[in-house]
């Protein structure tokens, strides 16, 4: 049975594992920041594992897992570090998954879409310029404090009001469990897509979502549950810059 996506006037996308590979460009941001102040670098496997809650989180894993006892000044140097080599190279080493730039191009003339991401929003925004991805976007939500971050609703709430939509017809598209959980606690429909880095953990230990299996299975749904096809939708969403 295909998934009614008639009630929802808007959709929330997460950022690393949902619509870019940035995995590679994280592992290299958190190695030269580790190089830097002569600390143990990390393989991409390892680091991909720690991907979903942000820079913070991200280096606090690295640090904890190499027996460093994490103090402000070491962390605070970690990130400032982290910060530059991430804004110097944003996309470099990954990019856009298969099938996402057709999808934001498909829904960009059905529904207004947004970013909500553990990442802090600059960084964010440098990923999705790289990417191609943020002319689209009438929203980038980033978590740019600690209280922010998925699970926590604050950043969906914030899109949902800015877009002036109900929480109820915002969907959340995400690739973890914080993704869920966040969309839960602002009572947002969600969808887990397959190909990211936390699906598989998401089963485990977060509310039911619908699952998507290809970014072509989510335009197509939206579009026979808007009962249109291909060019003939052409509304534009607004921005909010």
């Amino acid at each position: 049975m295909t998934k009614d996506l008639s009630g929802i006037d808007a959709i929330a996308f997460d950022l690393d594992g949902t619509l870019v590979d940035s995995a590679p460009d994280i592992r290299e941001a958190l190695n030269a920041a580790l190089k830097e102040a002569g600390l143990a670098r990390f393989d991409l496997d390892t680091v991909r594992t720690w991907i979903g809650d942000g820079p913070d989180a991200l280096i606090l894993q690295a640090l904890r897992q190499q027996g460093v006892a994490a103090d402000e000044a070491l962390r605070t140097q970690l990130r400032r570090a982290f910060d530059a080599a991430t804004l110097a190279a944003p996309l470099q080493f990954g990019g856009v998954f298969e099938g996402v730039a057709e999808l934001v191009d498909g829904l960009r003339r059905s529904l207004p879409m947004v970013v909500v991401t553990n990442k802090p929003t600059p960084l964010a925004r440098a990923v999705l310029d790289a990417a191609g991805l943020l002319q689209p976007m009438a929203g980038v939500y980033g978590a740019d404090a600690a209280a922010q971050r998925k699970p926590a609703p604050f950043l969906l709430q914030a899109a949902a009001r800015q877009l002036g939509v109900e929480p109820a017809r915002l969907l959340m598209v995400g690739d973890g469990p914080a993704d869920l959980l966040a969309a839960h606690a602002t009572g947002c429909p969600a969808a887990l897509v397959a190909w990211g880095y936390g699906g598989h953990a998401a089963a485990a230990g977060a509310p039911p979502a619908w699952r998507v299996a290809t970014p072509q299975q989510l335009l197509l749904t939206v579009r026979e549950s808007r009962g249109v096809r291909g060019e003939e939708e052409t509304t534009t969403a607004t921005r909010f810059f």
